[in-house]
């Protein structure tokens, strides 16, 4: 083989690996670019799904407190009906009480209702 066919085969192989490494490096690079597009993605995705996870928070809070606030008006309407209970009991037997026409019979038939309710 004569000199200048060693060195054109050199000069070959050196051009066929700068081919390979400007190829792979641009491979490369479409490769990093493509991860970083799918980056951006998964984010903005996950923003997506946090604004949906706050939003969604914030509507069971305020459930939350609309059951709380019903919660205590029924507590209320339930001691207040229990206060009237007691007065009307009370009045009812003081109504019996100063009765001079009032019974011993109607006292008692009253204590078994007043009993049941209570229970």
């Amino acid at each position: 083989m004569s000199t200048g066919a060693i060195i054109a085969i050199a000069i070959g192989v050196v051009i066929l690996v700068a081919v390979a490494a400007f190829l792979m490096r641009g491979r490369r690079r479409r490769r990093l670019e493509e991860r970083r597009v799918e980056a951006g993605e998964l984010r903005q995705e996950a923003r997506r799904r946090e604004l949906r996870a706050d939003r969604e928070s914030a509507i069971a809070d305020e459930q939350e407190a609309r059951a709380r606030r019903e919660l205590a008006a029924a507590q209320e309407r339930s001691q207040t009906a229990d206060k009237e209970r007691r007065f009307a009991r009370e009045h009812h037997e003081r109504a019996t009480a100063l009765d001079p026409d009032a019974s011993d019979d109607e006292t008692r038939q009253d204590e078994p209702a007043e009993a049941t309710r209570r229970r």
